[in-house]
């Protein structure tokens, strides 16, 4: 099995501030691979150590088995990376912007890149000061993949996004893994993580938490369900089973939080006449309170 990406005991701080800590990963070839966290958890602290654009207190780090400081520049040669902060040269129109980058980088198959740009309906010709937020947003995107790297670096990469261009990335996501191309993407959006990702790493207050299958990331996971119902329900009938917990009645209406499978509610609440079932999917902080109970002191 290739790694790509591996790092021993990588920290920072900044100051006294914590940014990362104690961060050991793997990040096998020709998979796809999110790190996931709130704002501020470490994500892009993570990403500029990979890239050497800063370096750490104490740890390692390499990428295709190379030391990400003392070859940096082999490194980058392979690399496609989007910032999470993208600043562009305002003067120049989108096109030039491009073509400068595909200069630096030895050329690069300008076909590839218009196609890039019919897919994200990206115009070229206008100047990048008269641009949106998204569209700009798209020609990091554009630079990113257009030399087709081994390795892409993505942060937060669908911000600005309007659906369908979400859409579309998520399909160049996809013919990237099929094409054998590695994908390290930081987000902090669940749904986003479980369409295009194999494995995911969750990292709160500067900590590597757990890593998880996606196929397995909600088995885990606290859901809150709603059954209406024609007429009243007796409690007990759900509270005493394993999977449920917090259990409310309030006229014909039933809420509760289940962890697991929901046979056993189902098989309960086919007993009397349901008319609506309501399940409230979890979202992100749902995930780290499944994990660690809320406990604020757990991942810090």
């Amino acid at each position: 099995m290739d790694i790509v990406i591996r790092t021993e005991g990588l920290t920072k701080y900044y100051g006294k501030t914590l940014g990362i800590t104690d961060l050991n990963l793997e990040v096998k070839k020709g998979e796809v691979f999110g790190c996931l966290g709130p704002n501020g958890a470490g994500k892009t602290t993570t990403i500029r150590m990979l890239l050497d654009f800063i370096h750490p207190t104490r740890g390692k780090a390499t990428i295709f088995g190379l030391d990400t400081h003392k070859d940096n520049v082999k490194i980058k040669r392979c690399v496609g990376y989007l910032p999470g902060e993208l600043e562009l040269y305002k003067n120049l129109k989108g096109g030039e912007f491009l073509r400068h980058f595909a200069y630096l980088r030895g050329g690069v198959d300008w076909k590839h890149v218009q196609e890039l740009a019919e897919r994200l309906d990206f115009d070229m010709s206008k100047p990048i000061r008269s641009l949106s937020s998204g569209n700009k947003h798209k020609v990091g995107l554009i630079q990113a993949f257009m030399h087709k790297p081994e390795l892409l670096i993505l942060d937060e990469p669908t911000v600005g996004l309007d659906p369908l261009m979400q859409q579309e990335f998520y399909q160049m996501v996809h013919e990237a893994k099929e094409q054998g191309q590695t994908l390290f993407i930081s987000s902090h959006i669940l749904p986003e993580v479980e369409r295009i990702c194999d494995r995911v790493g969750f990292i709160r207050r500067g900590k590597l938490i757990e890593v998880e299958d996606v196929s397995d990331l909600k088995k885990h996971a606290f859901r809150q369900i709603e059954i209406h119902f024609a007429g009243s329900v007796p409690k007990e009938e759900f509270e005493n089973l394993s999977v449920v917990r917090d259990v409310m009645v309030e006229d014909s209406v039933l809420r509760f939080t289940v962890a697991g499978p929901l046979d056993a509610v189902i098989k309960a609440a086919a007993k009397f006449e349901v008319v609506n079932v309501i399940s409230h999917e979890p979202n992100l902080e749902d995930i780290f309170l499944t994990y660690y109970g809320g406990d604020e002191n757990a991942a810090s």
